[in-house]
């Protein structure tokens, strides 16, 4: 079976609010910088499948998918609708590649939560509608609880946890797609407003309108592409338990058993060694810590230690979201995966300008679709 290779990103970039494009604009920037990204394509009569991550409850339309393929491109073509975050799309596409029939691929994801008058109302229709939903209140009640639990059980502090919005806030700072970058201390975040006990106000991304569209394509066609093809090396995905009655609290399972599937395919058998650097969702500042212990990137308990020690910083012998994370680039609902993805190809491809990480040749993306689930993926890309 053929190796796979990301060969065109396109991104609009991140804002708060986008009142002057619809989600249509939108996708058609995003789609046109990485049709032109890869090599000039022609998505008519070059792409052979399109993929869309999208979910109806927040586009507020049923059956979106009918609205996506004008603006890729895609009329009369192939195209799939992911429900889940886009590096599961990234999966999909991955995989609909090493099946023979389909040599490129796009890949597309958006989010425009500024559109969602009662944004937090749409996630709450997530939760179980017998035992969770009538309990009422913000649905990142969850994240409050869970955080609380992490802490207890693994050691890590609030106050490491605070150091990570810091950083990744300051890293966001220089990155042109980012929303929420800015120069804070760890001070203004333990006493930034409390929301859900322990989490604080700056303790939680925010939400973020943006695009994305990733091209492709299978080793034979990969390099006729482009000249720096940055390869999927492996995915892995997984979703646990939905109830909130019968999961772990302190540790995200879920992150643990992707990676477990992408580096067996990768071949990794010690991350914190042969990883470079790592893009891992922050949707709560505590879940980067959670993430990179859930990735074997450090072992139990140690993540807030290597935080306050400097070595998840850019500069440091482990960079962890040096593109500013969730915290720093904002909350784009399901293409919040995507992020993760373009950092990672951007500083293997060596062109993610004053961030750009020296010498990097494997880099991990993953990603968990936000409370309530416990649904995340996995992927492993090279430059070689």
């Amino acid at each position: 079976m053929s190796d796979v290779a990301i060969v065109g990103v396109g991104c609009t970039g991140f804002k708060s609010v986008t009142p002057d494009v619809s989600y249509k604009e939108m996708m058609f920037e995003a789609a046109t910088r990485a049709y032109q990204d890869a090599g000039n394509i022609s998505p008519r009569k070059d792409i052979d499948a399109f993929i869309s991550v999208a979910e109806d409850y927040w586009e507020g339309i049923s059956i979106f998918d009918e609205f996506v393929p004008d603006q890729l491109g895609a009329v009369m073509g192939h195209l799939f609708t992911i429900c889940g975050d886009s590096i599961i799309g990234l999966s999909t596409a991955y995989m609909l590649i090493k099946t023979g029939y389909f040599d490129v691929v796009a890949l597309e994801s958006h989010g425009k939560p500024s559109d969602l008058l009662t944004l937090y109302d749409v996630v709450s229709f997530a939760m179980d509608p017998v035992l969770n939903r009538p309990l009422g209140g913000h649905p990142f009640y969850v994240g409050g609880m869970e955080m609380n639990r992490f802490l207890c059980e693994t050691g890590n502090t609030k106050e490491q946890c605070a150091m990570v919005v810091a950083k990744n806030k300051g890293n966001a700072l220089p990155n042109p797609y980012a929303a929420y970058g800015a120069d804070i201390e760890v001070e203004d975040v333990l006493c930034s407003n409390p929301y859900f006990y322990p989490l604080n106000r700056l303790d939680i991304s925010q939400p973020a309108d943006g695009g994305i569209v990733l091209v492709l394509a299978s080793s034979e066609v990969a390099h006729k592409l482009n000249d720096n093809p940055i390869w999927v090396r492996g995915v892995g995905w997984i979703c646990e338990t939905p109830s909130l009655e019968t999961r772990c609290w302190s540790e995200a399972i879920y992150a643990r058993m992707a990676a477990q599937m992408a580096y067996k395919k990768a071949g990794i058998n010690t991350p914190s060694r042969e990883v470079d650097f790592a893009e891992v969702d922050d949707m709560f500042s505590y879940k980067e810590l959670q993430h990179m212990e859930a990735l074997r990137l450090c072992g139990k308990g140690q993540a807030g230690k290597l935080t306050e020690e400097g070595v998840t910083r850019i500069d440091g012998d482990l960079p962890i979201n040096p593109s500013g994370g969730m915290l720093g680039m904002g909350w784009p609902l399901e293409a919040s995966g995507m992020q993760r993805l373009l950092e990672v190809v951007l500083q293997l491809r060596g062109e993610a300008g004053s961030r750009q990480l020296p010498d990097v040749e494997v880099g991990v993306a993953q990603s968990w679709r936000g409370v309530p689930t416990t649904t995340g993926a996995v992927a492993v890309l090279s430059n070689c």
